[in-house]
């Protein structure tokens, strides 16, 4: 009977021992197909995030990615995305907060630190701006310097270092393959120029930013402004009037006609 009760009690040790392992498989089965359900659930909505961030729909995009996030909390790519949404809605604590997870996920993600200087930028955190461009540009594999070594020489126009923003920008000029960013360094060189009360050649770089792209129209206001520097006031009134006509209702519009306004006076 001894004998016959351990059979026994062994027999229901294997026993439990075997339900608990097929427990244990079962519990863990459910748990990855749990997980793979929150993976596929995060990825559309990062998806419909994404789609809507480039349609410029902000809201809309942050519902989506909230909704992502809920789901997969430690993917930079979500959090870069929610930073763009922030950013894009004019809420720039949230859109550094996000861009910061974003880098602390993935420490080589050159287009979150490039998006996490511009938002520095916007904020006046020029340094910090500065900084984080640069964790951009260390990265070999990085697809567009060009854009951050432009948004770099910004800061340190900012700032007041302006020999060290004109290296930037003849930087990004040589970066920049597609040559798309031209008009737009042209401008800035002339901006420092001016700054710098180099009236002769900052009229050469504002004009050719003009001439590359005739609707930029900061760069015909600043012509404006240093053609009156220079006392040549049927120029800066042309280059006034460009404004107000481009652009009525911008800011530069606006300061554009009071110019108009005080000249006829």
């Amino acid at each position: 009977m001894q004998k016959g009760g351990l059979g026994i009690c062994l027999t229901w040790r294997a026993f439990m021992s075997i339900t608990i392992v097929l427990l244990l498989l079962a519990s863990l089965t459910a748990c990855a197909a749990s997980a793979q359900k929150r993976r596929e659930r995060a990825e559309t909505h990062l998806n419909l995030g994404t789609a809507y961030v480039e349609a410029g729909d902000y809201t809309a995009a942050l519902r989506e990615l909230l909704a992502a996030e809920k789901d997969a909390p430690n993917n930079p790519k979500i959090h870069y995305y929610l930073a763009i949404a922030y950013f894009g809605k004019g809420h720039n604590e949230f859109a550094a907060a996000e861009a910061e997870r974003s880098v602390n996920l993935k420490n080589d993600y050159p287009a979150a630190y490039n998006l996490l200087g511009t938002i520095y930028y916007a904020q006046g955190r020029y340094d910090r701006a500065i900084a984080a461009f640069n964790k951009a540009l260390a990265d070999v594999l990085y697809e567009t310097p060009a854009l951050t070594l432009y948004n770099q020489g910004k800061a340190y126009f900012r700032l007041g270092n302006y020999p060290q923003a004109l290296n930037k920008y003849r930087e990004a000029m040589e970066k920049d393959a597609r040559r798309e960013l031209v008009p737009l360094i042209e401008m800035e060189t002339g901006k420092v120029m001016y700054a710098q009360g180099n009236y002769p050649e900052a009229v050469i770089h504002l004009k050719k930013a003009t001439e590359l792209a005739p609707v930029l129209v900061e760069a015909h206001y600043w012509l404006g402004e240093t053609y009156i520097k220079q006392q040549k006031s049927k120029e800066a009134r042309q280059a006034y009037e460009t404004v107000v006509r481009l652009s009525p209702g911008s800011e530069f519009g606006l300061k554009a006609k009071k110019l108009l306004q005080f000249m006829d006076t």
